[in-house]
């Protein structure tokens, strides 16, 4: 009976390396955009995501299972920074594209600036799910995934699933990349208004981005 309460009360985290990954990929892609689509000095943006991914791994290396108020802030931070430098970055494409900037004339040039803005805009919705379903990850490895979900994954359902699974940032990242690509409901439901709101939010910025991106690319190759 003691073995079961210690098996119980154990906390177990995800690894952090998935989060830790996706972050550098999204800032290493933004190191490719051109120089007009970057945040200016054009060290501030890595560096400041170096710092953020130094303390969090600092404040809690390997598996993610320390809840701490200042690491949430920190991660709350670090999501809200790349979302905003994206952002930046897409309204600088949109704003070009309908200017007749020199590299929205090049189709290769905007398709490449294009899906770099996309790519990451997937990552920074992945990580901001990731972060808010039921109260972040630690809340969710110690409390089960049916303590306060936003989401409901199909592995919530499926007996052949071992006990105690737990949606961690791949499952998220993966819901990011088909609501970005499905514009419509995936195998993922969203069981609150406000989880919806951000689902919309998602697909509305990726169908604008990506339909004037390519009716652009197009419209070049074709001229």
């Amino acid at each position: 009976m003691a073995d079961q309460a210690v098996e119980r009360t154990a906390v177990v985290g995800e690894r952090r390396w998935p989060m830790v990954i996706a972050v550098l990929l999204a800032v290493g892609m933004h190191q490719l955009l051109p120089t007009d689509f970057r945040l200016s000095p054009l060290w501030v943006y890595p560096v400041i995501m170096a710092v953020f991914l130094a303390l969090l791994i600092a404040g809690d290396p390997g598996l993610i299972d320390t809840e701490r108020r200042w690491m949430r802030v920190v991660t709350g931070l670090l999501i809200a920074l790349m979302a905003l430098t994206n952002l930046i970055s897409a309204l600088r494409l949109v704003q070009g594209i309908f200017d007749g900037a020199a590299f929205a004339e090049n189709a290769y040039q905007l398709l490449g600036t294009g899906s770099v803005i996309w790519a990451t805009n997937v990552i920074a919705f992945g990580l901001w799910f990731w972060d808010v379903d039921g109260g972040g990850s630690v809340q969710r490895a110690t409390r089960g995934a049916w303590h306060d979900p936003a989401f409901v994954f199909p592995e919530m359902h499926l007996p052949e699933v071992k006990p105690g699974w737990f949606p961690q940032f791949p499952d998220y990242l993966a819901m990011s990349f088909n609501t970005a690509t499905a514009f419509s409901p995936t195998d993922v439901s969203a069981i609150k208004p406000w989880a919806k709101m951000i689902m919309i939010l998602e697909s509305s910025s990726s169908l604008i981005l990506a339909t004037l991106v390519i009716a652009s690319a197009i419209n070049n190759l074709g001229s």
